[in-house]
């Protein structure tokens, strides 16, 4: 595994994380404790030390998984980084909770759910710029940072070129972007990481398969059952997104190299990019997530350097 430092928060992370949004439930099946652990000790014996989770996938459902893994291990082992802003009601349903009291709730119920008194990166997701330009939101937060409940905090942007948030980060005290960033939406590229490298943010690459569409997995036509999050996508975009998959196979990748790992790699390959939050079904994706490692290369700005 490869290590780079998160930007001002001088965390060490690994470059493979493990995104959690398919522990809620809303990936096409609702995951055991047992399930989550078997992907957990995965992550650990690839040298992952990133955890991504939310709020609101499930009703704290995807955290409650990772902190019943987490109070049978060592805590301080892991980069745990969730979010606030929403209320999950059912699949797919969620209502938008921004005050400060509201707010401070979500953090207790988070910092139970994971059976730990601290938080590493807490972020703001995917909110808009109203709820986001709030002082008394990010003088509680600061309260709970000074208060040592939060190590560090981010924003996750929800469009992927929202300039407002990433530009207010050094304002508002947040130190990570999480941005979606792949090889077939590269928006982020024109405004988003500049100002991320201009003002040192960790820069966190959310969806970097494009929902799986670059797994390698899918073919021109593929249908997504009902319960699974893709099937809500547009049809035409999907087959735009599967065909232009297709001509990525065939003239970019090279022969012998796995899609996903190449995917992966070339996100990490970004000199603003810290690291990649993909998701994962089983142990068998972790490791095949973690071989991207290979492919990444030496030489990154961000590069963890031993002491």
């Amino acid at each position: 595994m490869k290590y780079r430092v998160l930007g001002k928060t001088n965390l060490k992370v690994s470059v493979i994380g493990v995104g959690t949004w398919q522990l809620g439930g809303e990936w096409g099946k609702p995951y055991t404790q047992q399930e989550a652990d078997a992907i957990l000790d995965q992550a650990r014996e690839s040298g992952i030390n990133l955890i991504d989770t939310a709020e609101c996938y499930g009703d704290h459902t995807s955290e409650a998984l990772i902190g019943g893994y987490l109070s049978r291990g060592r805590r301080e082992d892991w980069i745990v980084a969730t979010k606030f802003g929403h209320h999950f009601h059912e699949n797919f349903t969620r209502s938008q909770e921004w005050s400060p009291e509201q707010v401070l709730a979500q953090l207790e119920a988070s910092l139970k759910a994971l059976r730990t008194d601290y938080i590493d990166i807490y972020q703001f997701h995917s909110g808009t710029n109203e709820d986001f330009d709030q002082d008394a939101l990010w003088t509680l937060l600061d309260k709970q940072v000074q208060a040592g409940k939060i190590r560090h905090l981010g924003t996750s942007i929800g469009s992927n070129a929202n300039l407002h948030q990433v530009e207010a980060s050094s304002r508002v005290g947040s130190e990570v972007i999480q941005v979606v960033y792949n090889r077939l939406d590269r928006v982020p590229e024109e405004h988003v990481f500049p100002s991320c490298q201009q003002q040192q943010l960790g820069v966190l690459a959310r969806v970097p398969l494009a929902s799986g569409y670059l797994s390698g997995k899918y073919k021109p036509g593929a249908v997504f059952p009902d319960n699974d999050v893709r099937h809500r996508h547009e049809a035409e975009q999907t087959r735009l997104k599967l065909e232009e998959v297709e001509r990525i196979r065939t003239q970019e990748i090279p022969p012998g190299v796995d899609m996903s790992a190449w995917a992966l790699a070339w996100c990490l390959k970004h000199p603003a990019v810290t690291a990649v939050i993909p998701g994962c079904k089983s142990p068998e994706q972790v490791k095949a997530n973690a071989a991207a490692v290979a492919y990444v290369g030496d030489g990154h700005p961000q590069a963890w350097q031993q002491a």
